[in-house]
């Protein structure tokens, strides 16, 4: 009696071992992860002692917790910045590179060597040109007759990290615009400029909403990105106390677990920034259906 199953051959044998190492990683690194730090957010541990079953207490600090509530505030206030900015920027670029012209290909791969870059070395050229007394920033001020800027200090911290952060994802933005922008006909702008129209008017009836798609995407990953901002943030005021100033939820969940050792707090606030960004996705998909043209 046949059971209708077929025998794995050699070659599912050769995609199971080539994906292992793959799926090792998935199910320990991010799923094991994930696990262990919602069990961990309802312990009280100093990474020293035992860990004590705490319940719910680690989150119901957080709602009388000033430091976190200031996190969520600036993290906000990062994300709408910094969301825009890389949409905006990104989409100008591709527009850009999007043409026919001699040695495009060079530019393409300049503007992406952010993303590929080692966020320590971009953040330690980055406080160099953000230096106050020999920064670039502040040598070309001086040359204008302006007085010098502390970029870094407590006033002017986050604005100076979110366009650090805007310039290292603009290479990845260009890549999702340009793939948009390739797929649209070029006959809807053949008919477009038979029936005179400008410039501005095919980038405005054409362009922009074939490429809500991409858009749409990039908003979710700029947004994903924005509540998970860190490295930068870190390298950039580790010397200066900015990032102490205007901390994000990233930089508090650092500072609480490796700073003041109260890992039990950290994993609780990290269980809450997923499910802040888990929701702001369902909300991004929900107004989908209001603005994304995918015909």
């Amino acid at each position: 009696m046949e059971t209708g199953l077929k025998p794995i051959g050699r070659e599912q044998w050769w995609v199971f071992l080539l994906l292992a190492p793959t799926l090792f990683g998935l199910l320990f690194g991010v799923f094991g992860s994930v696990f262990a730090t919602l069990g961990i957010s309802f312990f009280s541990w100093d990474l020293l002692t035992p860990p004590q079953w705490a319940g719910l207490e680690n989150y119901l600090s957080l709602l009388s917790d000033p430091a976190f509530g200031k996190s969520l505030a600036n993290t906000t206030l990062f994300s709408l910045t910094y969301v825009p900015g890389v949409i905006v920027v990104s989409l100008f670029v591709a527009l850009l590179l999007n043409r026919r012209i001699r040695g495009v290909s060079i530019f393409r791969l300049i503007y992406f060597l952010p993303v590929i870059s080692s966020a320590v070395a971009v953040g330690l050229v980055w406080s160099w040109i953000y230096a106050r007394d020999q920064g670039i920033l502040n040598v070309l001020l001086r040359g204008v007759g302006l007085q010098p800027v502390n970029w870094l200090s407590s006033q002017m911290a986050l604005f100076s990290v979110v366009i650090v952060n805007v310039w290292g994802a603009i290479g990845e933005g260009m890549i999702v615009f340009l793939a948009g922008l390739q797929a649209i006909p070029r006959d809807y702008y053949e008919a477009a400029q038979v029936d005179g129209a400008t410039a501005w008017q095919e980038f405005w009836k054409i362009t922009l909403p074939m490429i809500t798609p991409s858009i749409f995407f990039q908003a979710i990953i700029s947004t994903i990105n924005a509540f998970q901002a860190f490295e930068y943030i870190y390298i950039l005021t580790r010397t200066t106390g900015g990032g102490s100033s205007v901390p994000t939820v990233v930089f508090t969940i650092y500072r609480t677990g490796f700073n003041y050792f109260r890992m039990g707090e950290a994993c609780a606030q990290a269980v809450v920034l997923t499910v802040i960004i888990v929701v702001l996705t369902i909300i991004y998909f929900q107004m989908q259906r209001r603005w994304v043209v995918y015909e």
